[in-house]
């Protein structure tokens, strides 16, 4: 963004604020990332920030965000190739935002994954527009993908619709609360989810926000898919953050 319009305006106001949207800044520029996070979070977002190519695309990989905006000139690795990384794990949206706002580099961007591509140049009213309008895209697509009837993850099948799920040809048994955590975790497979998360998509349940007993619904899934968690297979769990669903091919990549 150009510095000379800084992020010090005052606060648009949110047709629906919330402090649960997370969003990852991967930026070597640091003064524009501390500008821009204290403008995003005076919005209503829960920002984090990396300072490197290598540094955005751990944290990127690691931790469950709703959107990560991404610069595309930064030592170390540059933001096309952190997308790149990012794309075989995650559809996690990204919006690139970076001085080099020529036609090629941002169709490179656009057809290398990216949501949306901003120029530095562009006001901070702007950027929070594109932000919101990516948001409101990746939420209308959810619908779509929980109407998938099958998701199929290596030898597990999960039938959402009916509400069942196999395991290379032979069905599970598996509890009300299991079934729903395999299939949030399946819906964004690849992309890690906190216990809030996936709390909140269990059916039914009054579960407290932190409440542990998630990790012993997860012990009970692990057994039933014959998952050990030092070496998973399915269902692989990223510490001080939650669990996230892997194919079994590329567990062990």
């Amino acid at each position: 963004m150009n510095t000379s319009n800084p992020f010090t305006s005052r606060p648009m106001k949110l047709e629906e604020k919330s402090t649960l949207v997370r969003i990852l800044l991967i930026d070597d520029d640091r003064k524009l990332v501390r500008m821009l996070a204290e403008y995003l979070e005076a919005q209503g977002y829960q920002v984090a920030a990396a300072h490197d190519g290598a540094e955005g695309a751990a944290r990127a990989r690691a931790e469950a965000w709703d959107l990560i905006v991404l610069d595309v000139m930064m030592p170390k690795v540059n933001g096309f190739e952190v997308l790149r990384v990012l794309r075989q794990v995650s559809q996690v949206p990204v919006l690139m935002l970076t001085a080099r706002g020529g036609d090629e580099d941002r169709i490179h961007g656009l057809e290398g994954g990216a949501d949306d591509y901003v120029p530095k140049t562009a006001s901070s009213r702007e950027l929070l527009a594109r932000i919101r309008a990516v948001l409101r895209r990746s939420a209308a697509a959810a619908p779509a993908a929980e109407r998938s009837r099958e998701i199929v993850a290596g030898a597990l099948r999960i039938d959402s619709a009916a509400r069942s799920a196999s395991l290379g040809g032979v069905p599970l048994s598996l509890t009300p609360v299991e079934f729903d955590l395999l299939l949030a975790m399946a819906r964004y497979r690849g992309s890690v989810r906190s216990r809030e998360q996936l709390l909140e998509q269990v059916r039914d349940r009054e579960f407290e926000a932190f409440d542990r007993s998630i990790d012993v619904h997860v012990a009970s899934l692990r057994r039933k898919l014959g998952d050990d968690p030092r070496t998973p297979r399915y269902i692989r769990t990223v510490r001080t953050v939650g669990y996230m669903l892997v194919d079994a091919d590329s567990a062990a990549s």
